[in-house]
């Protein structure tokens, strides 16, 4: 790969810190929101699940949009939600305001997540693609863990909105970086062929170190049938409702640990401090298990590396659900959680990138996702009602480990002659 394809990479890889930003900062500040607005933990839900929606609502009708109009300008869009979202909260007075911005950042999020990946696929040679577009996942954990140390310290100092603040000084940052130095795809630019793009694809050839064209590719004269029926297509339609099934589930089961961990520990007893370092632990083995996946399948395939994790997730869970653990092992256990769990669950962003064609891979993953959001949605908001109405944390994470079964079975099931 050239250097220009890694810097590609590269930014696909800070684009996806945003989506581990986002989802930290509301988790790290939830129990200070809780205390000054008076919040149930079922109300608190409700904000977590409100950005989730945002990013389901994204990955359905701003995701989709990057086969017609571009990645380049999708990536800007998602951008601009994004870094408005987060900067307004700071001067939100209100729960519904609250609701509402959170809705905005989140249909940013979710038109950015898919689209990151099938860029980060396209810019990648085929030796390197699934390697590189699980590498690019690690951008959350990672996005995460900066998030939690920032908020350990800077929360008791400055109130939970400056953590907002700066998270919305990040996005104008990630912002004007895809201005400056991202592009369209080959792929994108041989099918659509905008304005000069002949031009264009010389330029990109070039700074992928490849020899330059002559002619432009003859334009596909035939209209594609609509993106979502491509779907279902009989090549395609076991497969669709395979990793819908799948992911469905691992959404749902891995938004709510990010979401709740960290306001577990607070309550039961840590300082938010120390809570806040239980909540990193989750995402330092979320950040490993990432890089190790892609690692892992390069040797042993997708499929059945996806099922291993998962695997090893649910046993991890049913003991610490089902075993007393002194605070050593609250924290072991936890960081294994994360390794297992955001490890085997980002399998499914190359999984689901080898599924699907080139002219139909932004609006498979994007479709696929936002179908994950509806479980990313109902987890946090289930797990808050089921905590106020008296479930104990080691029946709540028994409950939540079951869906890691059905997420790693449905993966191993899939077939495809680009999966193994």
């Amino acid at each position: 790969m050239s250097t220009f394809q890694i810097i590609i990479v590269a930014i696909c890889f800070v684009l996806n810190m945003n989506d581990g930003i986002d989802v930290l900062v509301v988790s790290f500040s939830g129990s200070d929101i809780t205390k000054e607005w008076g919040l149930s933990k079922t109300e608190l839900g409700y904000v977590f699940s409100a950005g989730l929606a945002g990013m389901m609502a994204g990955a359905f009708f701003v995701a989709p949009l990057g086969d017609k109009i571009g990645r380049r300008k999708v990536f800007l869009i998602s951008l601009i939600l994004i870094t408005s979202g987060m900067l307004l909260v700071f001067i939100c007075n209100s729960y519904s305001q609250l609701l509402m911005l959170r809705f905005l950042t989140g249909l940013g999020i979710g038109g950015i997540l898919p689209t990151m990946a099938a860029t980060a696929s396209e810019f990648s040679n085929n030796k390197n693609r699934d390697f590189n577009v699980g590498l690019v996942q690690a951008g959350w954990p990672v996005g995460a863990i900066f998030t939690g140390f920032f908020c350990a310290y800077a929360i008791p100092e400055f109130g939970w909105r400056f953590a907002f603040l700066f998270a919305g000084c990040i996005s104008l940052l990630m912002l004007i970086g895809v201005f400056v130095y991202m592009t369209d795809s080959l792929a994108f630019l041989a099918k659509q062929q905008p304005e000069n793009a002949y031009k264009k694809m010389n330029e990109l050839l070039e700074k992928m170190g490849h020899q330059g064209i002559e002619t432009l590719p003859q334009k596909p004269t035939e209209q594609a049938a609509a993106p979502i029926k491509e779907l279902f297509k009989p090549a395609y339609r076991n497969s669709t409702f395979k990793v819908w099934l799948a992911i469905f589930f691992g959404f749902l089961t891995l938004y709510t640990l990010m979401s709740w961990v960290p306001n577990i520990a607070k309550d039961a007893g840590l300082p938010f401090e120390m809570a806040t370092y239980v909540g990193i632990a989750l995402n330092a083995g979320a950040a490993i298990g990432t890089a190790s996946m892609g690692w892992v399948a390069g040797r042993f395939g997708l499929k059945k590396t996806v099922l291993s994790f998962m695997l090893l997730a649910f046993g991890v869970m049913l003991i610490y659900g089902n075993f007393t653990l002194n605070t050593a092992m609250i924290f072991v256990m936890i960081f294994f959680i994360g390794i297992f769990v955001q490890g085997g669950f980002n399998g499914m962003y190359p999984t689901i990138s080898r599924v699907y064609p080139t002219e139909i891979r932004t609006t498979g993953v994007g479709f696929s996702i936002g179908v994950g959001r509806m479980g990313a949605i109902i987890g946090p908001t289930l797990f808050g009602i089921l905590s106020d109405a008296g479930l104990s944390i080691q029946m709540l994470f028994s409950l939540f480990s079951l869906p890691l079964l059905v997420t790693g079975l449905a993966v191993y099931s899939l077939k495809s002659e680009n999966l193994s």
